[in-house]
């Protein structure tokens, strides 16, 4: 991922550096095992531990001649250790080390996200509490609908944003495995305890089965969570694009001093954090398809997944981690304009009550059907500018004769729209960060 879009603490898990770190962290284990089963004598793991180092320019100069990074983090590691090099690695097959270092990889980047999900619920929850009561207008269709309370917007991205967290953590517990079984998952040169004792040391659980390498259903599941939080996130941003229309203004972006919006218009204020979001989401969601495609191998193993791998895993956590962190700030410095939701609510008329007044007419005794043509009738008139609601239904002769001014006048009241939220509200209080 390009530097632009990447935050310091997820880019040192996927450098170079911390991989090949991670791989000898798995090799010293693996022959510290090797030792407690009398394989490997006491002396060569002091040597190994002792002089155990790697040059990434090295590592990448021997790479260009054999075309095997394994290999060549091998090599490097021979040419510092010497003659004890040869318990290095001993009955291991090269995606032992990557796949299980991979693993781990993984498990650190999707506890940072995990993280970053956690303080985005807490800035979503605590904004639902500030808005609770302002009343704002409901969209169905990009229609006006009913009024709400503009708080239940994120309310309702808290909630989902919950189960991106469980899915974050079902996704970790399905990636949260390696593997040390050999070339096709036999164990043919290495004892299953060695597996046992270098995973749990890592954190990681041995996986049950695999053949050369650990299944791709994991990293599949994995790139499927981040793809849904991506979805989320764009999902917001869409919404708050929507009401920082003109047209609405009901919130808008923080703009900072000194900051342009158009190099030719000098008035503008654009939603271009929201807008990079939405773009951004794409890519993960793309990603993760790209992840599926990895699942069917050849056999117990081919290579098609790797070069892949090395693109999408990386690039997705780094993106993603960015992608929340900015979220979170878009959403902490949003700017809300109550008096805006006001207008538009006014803007239609009355026409977001009809379906109180529909209600109201059919608790007098008449059918359904009867009361929605006499609330559509006039729904209709005041959709084309021939007055508000309230009025025509007050000169209307049917709905005067089974519903007074007074009692109009009371179904026109937005408070009656909020009065049950607090249900909604009692839920959220109880919703872990």
């Amino acid at each position: 991922m390009i530097e632009r879009y990447s935050l310091p603490r997820m880019r040192a898990i996927w450098e170079l550096e911390n991989k090949f770190d991670t791989w000898l962290q798995i090799e010293i284990l693996a022959t510290k095992a090797h030792v407690k089963l009398g394989v490997v004598p006491q002396e060569a793991l002091e040597e190994i531990k002792a002089k155990a180092a790697f040059s990434v320019d090295r590592i990448e100069a021997i790479e260009a001649e054999t075309h095997h990074d394994v290999i060549a983090f091998l090599t490097n590691l021979a040419e510092n250790i010497g003659p004890a090099s040869r318990y290095v690695h001993f009955g291991l097959t090269s995606s032992d080390v990557v796949d299980t270092g991979l693993a781990v990889q993984m498990k650190d980047a999707i506890d940072i996200i995990i993280e970053d999900v956690r303080d985005v619920i807490g800035v979503l929850k605590k904004k639902a509490f500030e808005y609770k009561d302002t009343v704002s207008v409901g969209r169905t269709h990009g229609v006006h609908a009913e009024p709400m309370s503009f708080g239940l917007k994120f309310a309702n991205w808290a909630f989902e944003m919950h189960r991106n967290l469980n899915r974050l953590e079902r996704a970790k517990a399905a990636m949260s495995v390696g593997k040390l079984s050999g070339a096709v998952g036999t164990y043919s040169n290495i004892d299953p305890w060695v597996e046992e004792y270098v995973c749990e040391r890592l954190g990681l659980t041995p996986a049950p089965i695999s053949t050369q390498v650990l299944q791709r259903d994991r990293h599949a599941e994995y790139m499927s969570a981040l793809a849904i939080v991506a979805a989320t996130i764009e999902k917001i941003a869409v919404e708050i694009r929507g009401l920082q229309k003109t047209d609405t203004r009901e919130v808008e972006e923080p703009f900072a001093k000194g900051q342009k919006g158009s190099s030719a218009m000098p008035h503008k204020r654009n939603p271009i954090i929201a807008e990079r979001l939405t773009g951004q989401a794409r890519i993960i969601r793309a990603n993760a398809l790209v992840a599926f495609e990895n699942v069917a191998l050849w056999h117990e193993r081919d290579i098609s997944h790797s070069s892949v791998e090395r693109v999408i895993i990386p690039d997705s956590t780094i993106l993603l981690d960015y992608m929340l962190n900015k979220l979170k700030w878009l959403l902490e410095g949003l700017l809300v304009y109550p008096e805006n939701m006001k207008r538009n609510i006014e803007r239609t008329g009355g026409l977001i009550f009809s379906s109180r007044v529909l209600l109201a007419l059919v608790e007098k005794g008449i059918s359904r059907e009867e009361a929605y043509e006499i609330v559509q009738r006039n729904a209709m008139a005041t959709w084309r500018g021939e007055g508000e609601l309230k009025d025509l239904l007050k000169k209307d002769k049917q709905a005067a004769e089974l519903l007074g001014d007074k009692e109009l006048d009371e179904l026109f009241d937005t408070a009656y729209f909020l009065r049950n939220v607090g249900i909604i509200y009692d839920r959220l209080e109880k919703l872990e960060d």
